[in-house]
This record gives C-alpha cells, structure tokens and sequence, in this order.
C-alpha cells in the first residue's frame, strides 16, 4: 500500500537525512514548449500546488460505465437522480444527455469529476485551453474537459536550474512530463508549510494549505491592520489564532499583530486545508477553525515520486441486503475504478478526502451517511457527499474473468470490503 507520509513519533531531533527528504516531495519535471524549447527543475501549478500529493482535478465527460445497466436499471437510476435534481440545493450535478434509441427515451447521467495526486501522473498533455491528455505512472491515457476547473488552462511555473523562476502560459506549453525530485534542490519555491491545526475540539497535524492556496514558506500572508496593509511571509509565522472576524498572528520573534479585510484572515477565509498520513486533505472551515501553530521542521520525509508507482484496480467484496456476496473488480459509484481514486464525505463541518487505497471498508449506515474504516484501523462516519450518501449510483462487480458486471443499487448495499 503506498503511503502519503511516512508518519513517525520523533524522539530525536530532525536527521540531515530527512531535512533533505522534504525536496523530494516536490513537484519536479520537465516542461515542453510548442516551439520545442525545454525547461526542468521545481514546478508550481498556477498558484497553488507544489506537492506530489497535492490534488489534479478535472472533469471525466460521459460515463462508459452506464452501458453496464438494463434499460430498467437506467430508467429507475434516471428517476431517482431527477428526484434529487429537482430538490435543488448542494444537490445538484451538473448533467450530460444520453439516449437509449431501442426505446426512444433520454435520460439523465452525470458528470463525474477526475481528481488523483499529482505523483500518480506521468505526462499531462494540454489539447486547447478546455481539454487535456493525463497520463498515469502505468501508462494508461485519460482524456479530460477542463472547464469549471482551474488546473486546466492555468500558468505553469518552473523553477528553472540555470535562469530561475519562468511563468509559462498555457498556451506555449505542448507537454508537461514529471521526474523524481532530486534529494537537495537549490533553487525551490520555498520551505513547505507543516503544523497543527485545532478546530473544533480536534488537532490535525501534518502539510498546511493556508485558505486553499498558500502552501509555501515563502508565500505571504495578507491583511489589514490598525495602522495599515501588511503581507507577512509564512516563514516568519509561529502560529494563527481566529479571534471574531480578524486573526491574531504571532511570529517566531514573539512580536504580535491583529489583522482582518482579506479572505487570509477573516470569515472569507476559503478554508483550512491538512494532509496527513491518512487523509489527502482534511478541510477545516474558517467557522470551525481555532488556531494553527507551525512547526519549524515536519517531523517526516514527505512523499516521494516513488510511491506513487502503482495504479490498481478496485478489487473486493459486496455484500448486499438480502445476503449476498459478490467478489471481484468493483466500479464504485459508477465512477471510480482505480486505487488512487478519492472517496470524499463530511463529518460536522469538516471535509474529508482519501485515496481508496486507504479505505479497508464502506458501510451505509443510513440514507444520507456511511462509516468508512481506513486500512490504519480509524473509523469515521462521513455524510452530505455523493459517495457516501444516496446520490451515490450504485456499485459494478465484475467477478473474475467476466465481462459482465453484477449491477448493485446503492440502496441494496450492505457493505463494501475493498482488498
């Protein structure tokens, strides 16, 4: 099983060895202009990620995996999704037509997004400013549509060994191609943000995404104050503390200021984000949020291109409710098919993301929740998210060797047990 962190207790001061370890966790590649021209070294997607755990999405377009139904299945699949469309609210996916000509009738499918870490992609391949080519560590080959979403499209920042930082726009760039990051990099972005982030009862400990965007210790914190603007570097913070509408924010040299007016330190605030050993991303909203104190060193290595070298099928067990089993490849949601898919659900306020190679088990609990118990033994119950409530589209099993899949009704499982 790969692993986001290696998480350990510390005992003992940081080795030489694991201060290195961090520029590994870079991204890092080379960068193909349409004139040919090559630039290598740390890459910045837009203005945000830096990590190979940090999050490509996109959008997957039609759903192949519909064909799989009975006309039937798709009829009562269509009836129950335009119920909830109808209902409106957080409910509502965007659509995209299908038509079964047999029986002259037009149903509703849904788009479904495309998210994995970056470290899982080999290649991305711009085709126009809408769509792009993603190709994984194992050579398979996606074709994705990019609009609502801002990794398609977006400047690319390379930190170049030999001239520096270069901004490159979208439009000049033919291929992006990912390599192992050296252990030491001179010339990077910046230090990553790590820390321990209270919020509502509960500390989340590991690499700090500041209002979805700042993840470096080189980015800026912006605000007002009394006596007028700041923007201070991360690298500097010891630690954030919401108090009502502003923040309070004391540095390392122990010095304190209040700020307010931007959505750095205040209600606007995008939210929280934390990703650990367990959870690509636990996002804290700013109404939960307590504080977050930085520590000055992460207490472990963070995850190399290596470990992403491997993307699986689904495999498993479901267990249905009138008693039975069916084992073999499993299409989750009608949608997920791969190991480094994301399963996604809330817990009060907060939003939670994993990759499906840490899930152990799903088990519907209600209607409009599940409990999910991760391969490290913890068990949480996540609701208000397709995947986990009665939005989910049901569930394929392909036993072995067979090419035609048992089809369950979200409503019919009992429980999945994911090998």
């Amino acid at each position: 099983m790969k692993l986001l962190f290696n998480v350990l207790i510390v005992v003992a001061a940081i080795t030489p060895r694991q201060l290195l370890a961090q520029d590994e966790g870079f991204l890092y590649g080379k960068v193909y202009t349409t004139d040919n021209k090559t630039y290598e070294g740390p890459i910045r997607w837009g203005k945000e990620e830096v990590y190979w755990v940090d999050l490509f999405n996109a959008d997957k377009g039609e759903n192949p995996n519909l064909r799989y139904l009975t006309s039937r299945e798709r009829e009562e699949l269509n009836s129950r999704q335009n119920t909830w469309d109808n209902w409106g609210g957080n409910f509502v996916n965007r659509l995209v037509g299908w038509t079964d000509s047999e029986n002259n009738r037009y149903y509703n499918g849904f788009e479904h997004q495309f998210a994995c870490q970056f470290g899982e992609i080999k290649k991305i391949i711009p085709s126009g400013r809408k769509y792009v080519d993603v190709e994984l560590q194992n050579g398979k080959r996606i074709t994705l549509k990019g609009e609502g979403y801002n990794d398609v499209g977006t400047n690319v920042h390379v930190m170049d060994d030999e001239l520096g930082e270069i901004d490159l726009p979208w439009s000049r760039i033919s291929t992006v191609e990912f390599l192992k990051a050296p252990k030491n990099i001179t010339n990077k972005f910046g230090k990553p943000l790590y820390g321990t982030v209270e919020a509502f009862g509960k500390n989340f400990t590991g690499y700090i995404q500041w209002d979805h965007d700042e993840r470096l210790s080189s980015d800026k914190l912006d605000g007002d104050t009394d006596d007028g603007k700041l923007a201070i570097e991360f690298e500097k913070i010891k630690s954030i503390e919401r108090r009502g509408s502003r923040s309070l924010v004391v540095l390392k040299s122990g010095r304190e200021v209040v700020m307010g007016g931007s959505n750095d330190v205040d209600k606007s605030n995008r939210g929280i984000i934390i990703m650990n050993s367990e959870w690509v991303a636990v996002d804290v909203p700013w109404s939960e949020f307590n504080k977050l104190t930085f520590t000055e060193t992460a207490s472990a290595p963070a995850v190399s291109y290596d470990a992403f070298t491997s993307q699986k099928e689904l495999t498993g067990t479901v267990a249905t409710r009138d008693g039975k089993t069916l084992s073999g490849k499993i299409v989750f949601d009608l949608d997920e098919e791969f190991s480094y898919e994301l399963l996604q659900g809330n817990s009060g306020e907060i939003k939670y993301t994993t990759p499906f190679y840490q899930v152990k088990r799903i088990e519907p609990i209600s209607p409009s929740r599940s409990e999910i118990e991760l391969k490290s033994g913890e068990k949480i119950s996540l609701y208000d998210a397709q995947d986990v409530n009665e939005r989910n589209q049901g569930v394929l099993v392909f036993s072995k060797g067979g090419d035609n899949p048992v089809y369950v009704p979200w409503d019919s499982v009992k429980s999945i047990e994911f090998k």
